[in-house]
């Protein structure tokens, strides 16, 4: 496919979007009806599709309409890049300019145009982030770093960079975490390559694995991680030596799981209904992802006042359900990929004045400024009995 061919077909997939398709869903069958399309073809349209996913209010204004021609024409003048050179209507290309297009002339930007963030949550997200807001927010504009775990329980981190560079993939430690590396070359090589096949490091995100590495000694520990998804947090459990179950409220979500747990050499059980008490209980909670909008910004602009009530809700309530579950002198780890004080530091005070024998330990919060995700932990104690 030829550069301008790539666009039309981003335009295509981004109209399927804005309709009200899942982005990733909308990618998927786009590829499968594509099958003209080779992998770069893909990956080159994807990145198309999410740079201005990223940045839709902005390429809105830039471009003149919402929609999949107006954003890619927006996308194009944010880079400087001539709209005329690729949008010639020959071949797949897509059609010219209209004679309003051409003559679109943007005012300056508002602000929070600027930064792609919603009008209605930038009250809530500028009270959470105080004099970072914009620099955070732009930050979330851009792509983000393509980060790896190191399987320290089968390889040091100095072995697994010269491992990752035989199978032709650059990388480079990252401060977050010391099992945290980050891709610098050859990314889309990892899936094939040996060291991820068999186990030796794992895609996780940096400050994914920073949160892991806050947590108490857990070498022997039973550790319940209550709502493990994919299990990325299970495996990182398991490699500091605890005994994970794993539980999720859509246990289709654990599906891969047992098949990553086997290929990094380790075990992790399963459960629907954790019972008994363990050392400590890890809640990465549903959230509203805003610390991760690099990576899904579809969820940006889906999100919803009411869903992020509905949010408060479910969050609370896993806390107060696992809270039985962690043994007198354990530990509650309370994580969230959001930067939003609301689903942070308010869920966990309304929850220490529901459990008087709960006491905070430490708090953290990590932000894109560091490279990684936003991300918030809150490390709790239970009182002996």
């Amino acid at each position: 496919m030829t550069p301008a061919a790539r666009l039309d077909a981003a335009i295509t997939i981004l109209d399927r979007i804005l309709s009200g398709t899942p982005a990733e869903q909308t990618l998927t069958s786009w590829a499968r009806a594509s099958r003209f399309a080779g992998a770069k073809d893909r990956a080159a349209i994807r990145d198309h599709v999410f740079d201005v996913l990223r940045c839709k209010r902005s390429c809105a204004h830039l471009g003149g309409a919402e929609t999949g021609r107006g954003l890619i024409l927006g996308l194009l003048r944010s880079t400087g890049q001539d709209p005329n050179t690729l949008f010639t209507g020959q071949g797949h290309a897509p059609a010219p300019l209209t004679g309003a297009e051409a003559r679109h002339d943007p005012a300056p930007m508002p602000e929070l145009v600027a930064l792609d963030s919603p009008d209605w949550l930038a009250p809530a997200l500028r009270a959470s982030l105080g004099s970072e807001f914009a620099s955070v927010l732009q930050a979330l504009r851009q792509r983000a770093p393509v980060f790896l775990r190191v399987n320290t329980a089968r390889v040091t981190r100095t072995d697994a960079i010269a491992a990752l560079h035989e199978a032709g993939i650059g990388t480079k430690p990252h401060a977050l975490a010391t099992t945290a590396l980050e891709i610098t070359a050859n990314p889309r090589a990892l899936r094939q390559s040996a060291p991820y096949r068999d186990g030796l490091v794992e895609l996780q995100d940096a400050a994914s694995q920073a949160v892991i590495a806050a947590l108490p000694p857990l070498e022997g520990a039973r550790v319940l991680d209550f709502c493990a998804g994919g299990g990325g947090k299970a495996l990182a459990l398991a490699a500091r030596g605890a005994t994970v179950t794993a539980h999720d409220a859509h246990p289709q979500r654990m599906a891969d799981l047992p098949a990553r747990a086997a290929r990094a050499q380790t075990r992790i059980t399963l459960s629907e209904a954790p019972e008994g008490l363990f050392d400590l209980v890890l809640t990465d909670v549903p959230c509203s992802g805003s610390g991760a909008w690099r990576r899904s910004p579809a969820g940006k602009w889906t999100l919803t006042p009411e869903q992020l009530s509905q949010l408060h809700q479910v969050q609370a309530g896993i806390l107060d359900r696992v809270a039985p579950l962690v043994r007198p002198g354990g530990w509650l780890a309370y994580a969230t990929c959001s930067l939003l004080d609301s689903e942070n530091g308010a869920q966990i005070a309304a929850f220490l004045t529901r459990r008087k024998d709960f006491r905070p330990t430490q708090t953290h919060r990590f932000t894109p400024l560091e490279d990684g995700d936003g991300f918030y932990l809150a490390l709790l104690r239970r009182d002996d009995a």
